[in-house]
């Protein structure tokens, strides 16, 4: 990485762990040259505006989010093991030291949701990708034999989303040390009602042979 790109990277990061804690909004060149020793200028250099720097600061977390937790839960074996390792990629996700107000995304989005612009339209664009993500991963446990074939997969999504959702706000607003353990509880819920039963999945093993 040259250094032109390892100092923006570095911004970025920066810039990414602010927003989690106090919104895009909160991300101002003036702090970020501050926090981290480097000119005003240079950094207008970098971004140009506000708006810039809100916009690529989304999308270094969006690609941050795709390295630490999408890839990685994909290498799982298709099915539930992988709806699986994408609740527990996303759960190590909003722990990360390096989001020091938890999930930007979660974070964003109240601060957007009544917003018009190009900053709000990235946001929508990721969250979307993401639900689809997972109802694409709930469609392959149905494909394995791991779900019933009824299953509502954006329903799915949705509610698993849901979930997360309410983890966020449990542990990181009324701090609630039980906060994980009730996510994972609530996520097995939505595995059980998922499940195919074992009648069925002998079915589809016999089709099969």
């Amino acid at each position: 990485m040259r250094k032109g790109e390892l100092t923006r990277h570095t911004i970025l990061e920066r810039s990414a762990a602010i927003a989690s804690r106090m919104g895009l909004s909160g991300v101002t060149i003036g702090q970020l040259a501050e926090d981290l020793e480097l000119s005003k200028s240079g950094l207008f250099a970098h971004f140009q505006s506000k708006q810039a720097l809100q916009l690529q600061t989304l999308q270094f977390a969006g690609q941050l989010f795709i390295d630490r937790v999408i890839r990685p839960a994909l290498k799982a074996h298709r099915g539930e093991p992988r709806v699986r390792a994408l609740f527990e990629r996303w759960l190590e996700w909003a722990q990360a030291s390096t989001l020091e107000g938890g999930c930007l995304f979660v974070a964003a989005a109240s601060e957007l949701d009544d917003r018009d612009g190009p900053v709000r339209d990235e946001l929508v664009r990721q969250q979307k990708a993401w639900l689809e993500l997972i109802a694409n991963v709930a469609k392959g446990g149905v494909a394995e034999g791991d779900f019933h074939a009824g299953m509502d997969a954006e329903q799915f999504a949705y509610d698993l989303h849901g979930v997360m959702l309410a983890y966020h706000h449990a542990r990181r607003l009324l701090r609630d040390k039980s906060a994980g353990q009730r996510a994972r509880r609530a996520f097995l819920a939505l595995l059980h009602v998922a499940r195919a039963t074992p009648l069925s999945r002998a079915a589809r093993k016999a089709r099969a042979s």
